[in-house]
C-alpha cells in the first residue's frame, strides 16, 4: 500500500483551493513518492512556482518552453509518471480534459499520460452543480479516470455547500489505496459499519431526565465520511438535532442506553466495523415516575442503578469486528484510554480530553489521540469532518495490516 519510490505527477490548475497542493506534495514526499508538479499558467495567481518546487524537490513547469527556450516536453512528464493527480481540476480544466480542447502544457501532458488519473474538482456550488459539470465528470470516469468528489463547506465566494476541492489527506488516501489494490475512491465499498452517536437520555419521570452535552456530531460526521468511501452505514443516534439525507445511512433514533444496546445488537453481527462514539449514560433511574415529579420538598433523592455498558458488550461478543471505542477523559487521560482498551477488549480507541481547548461536546472541532495493543498517533485540533478522515484512514490502515 506504500508510495514509496511511485512516480506522483500533481497537474495544478487556477482555483483558489491551489494552496492545498503545498499539503499533498509534502504528504508525498514524506512517505517516500517523487513528486513533478506541473500547473497551468492562470495557477500562478494563485501559487508560485518556487513554494511548489521547493516542497517537491524538482522544477516545476507552466509553459511548454523554458525561460533558456528548452522543451518541455509533455510526452515525457506523461510516460514519466506513475499516476497523475489533477488537483484542484478547475470547471474549465475539466472540459478541456473530457472534450479535449488541448491548449496548455497540463492539457498535453494529461492527453498523453498512460498512468491511471485523478481529477480532485474544486469550484463554486452552482458550478459544481451545473449540467455540464455533470457530465464532465461522468464522462471523465468513463475514461476510467478516478473523481474524489467535492466536500462541502464554505466556499470563496462566502456560499456554503458542495464544490470544496477534497483535503489533501483524502486526495493521498485514494492514491495510497490504489496503489494497494484498494478501490481509491470506494475505499470501504462492500463493508457494512455500525455508528453510535449522540447522547442517551434517562427518564426521572415523564418530562425530566438525566443526560449529556453530547451532540452527535462526531458521530453524524463518522457516518458521512464512511457512506463517501462506498460503506453501508447503519447510524444509531439517541438525541440529536443532527441530520442526514445521505441514502446510504440507515438512520435508527433511540433515547435510553437499554433501546441502544438492543439496536446495536439487532445488527453487530452483520457489521464489519463498529464505531461507538455515542455518550451513553453510565447510570439511569431504578423507577420511573408516571407522573410528573412535584416540588414538595427541598431535596428529592433518586436512587440511580447501571446501565448496560454497551461498548464491553460488543467487544464480549466481538467475533470478526473491528471495533472503536471512545473516551472523553479529564484526568489520567492516557491510562484510562489504555485500561479500556484493553478491558473492553477494543481495536482501536480514540481519546478527547477536555482539558484540550476546542475538543470533546457541542464543539464543530475536536482533538484526538488514538490507541492500539501496540502504539498511539496524536493528531492537531481539526474540525470533526476532518477528525473523521483521520480516524477512518487510521481504521483502513489497521484493516491492511
Amino acid at each position: 500500500m506504500s508510495v514509496s519510490g511511485k512516480k506522483i505527477l500533481i497537474a495544478v490548475s487556477g482555483g483558489i483551493a491551489a494552496y492545498k497542493i503545498h499539503f499533498l506534495i509534502r504528504d508525498f514526499v514524506k512517505k517516500g513518492a517523487e513528486v513533478q508538479v506541473i500547473m497551468t499558467p492562470d495557477t500562478e495567481q494563485f501559487v508560485t512556482k518556487l513554494s511548489l518546487s521547493t516542497l517537491s524537490k524538482k522544477p516545476v513547469y507552466s509553459e511548454f518552453y523554458g525561460d533558456n527556450g528548452t522543451w518541455n516536453s509533455h510526452v515525457e512528464l506523461a510516460l514519466w509518471a506513475d499516476v497523475m493527480i489533477v488537483a484542484p481540476c478547475t470547471a474549465n480544466t475539466l472540459a478541456k480534459m473530457t472534450h479535449g480542447m488541448c491548449d496548455n502544457l497540463v492539457i498535453a501532458t494529461y492527453m498523453s499520460a498512460k498512468c491511471p488519473v485523478f481529477i480532485a474538482p474544486a469550484m463554486d456550488l452552482d458550478m459544481y452543480a451545473h449540467p455540464s459539470t455533470k457530465q464532465n465528470l461522468e464522462m471523465a470516469e468513463d475514461y476510467g479516470h478516478f473523481i474524489i468528489p467535492a466536500e462541502s463547506g464554505e466556499l470563496a465566494s462566502g456560499l456554503i455547500g458542495q464544490g470544496r476541492m477534497a483535503e489533501p489527506e483524502t486526495v493521498f488516501r485514494a492514491v495510497e489505496n490504489f496503489f494497494g489494490n484498494i478501490n481509491p475512491v470506494k475505499s470501504l465499498e462492500g463493508k457494512t459499519v455500525l455508528i453510535t452517536a449522540g447522547p442517551t437520555y434517562e427518564a426521572i419521570d415523564p418530562v425530566r431526565f438525566i443526560g449529556n452535552h453530547s451532540s452527535g456530531k462526531m458521530g453524524f460526521s463518522l457516518a458521512e465520511e464512511a457512506s463517501k468511501r462506498g460503506a453501508k452505514v447503519i447510524l444509531i443516534s439517541g438525541p440529536s438535532t443532527q441530520t442526514t439525507d445521505d441514502k446510504n445511512i440507515e438512520l435508527h433514533k433511540v433515547i435510553s442506553a437499554k433501546e441502544m444496546l438492543n439496536k446495536v445488537f439487532e445488527f453487530y453481527d452483520r457489521v464489519d466495523i463498529g464505531i461507538a462514539s455515542a455518550a451513553v449514560a453510565d447510570y439511569a433511574p431504578k423507577e420511573v415516575a408516571r407522573e410528573k415529579i412535584k416540588k414538595n420538598d427541598d431535596n428529592l433523592t433518586i436512587e440511580l442503578v447501571k446501565n448496560p455498558d454497551i461498548l464491553k458488550t460488543m467487544g464480549e461478543k466481538k467475533t470478526h469486528q473491528f471495533l472503536v471505542g471512545f473516551a472523553l477523559e479529564t484526568q489520567n487521560e492516557e491510562e484510562n484510554a489504555k485500561g479500556k482498551l484493553e478491558k473492553k477488549n477494543l481495536d482501536m480507541i480514540v481519546l478527547n480530553s477536555l482539558r484540550d481547548e476546542g475538543a470533546g461536546f457541542k464543539n464543530d472541532t475536536n482533538k484526538i489521540k488514538i490507541f492500539t495493543k501496540t502504539g498511539k498517533k496524536e493528531f492537531d485540533l481539526k474540525s470533526k469532518d476532518k477528525v473523521a478522515v483521520d480516524i477512518l484512514n487510521f481504521v483502513e490502515s489497521q484493516l491492511l495490516k
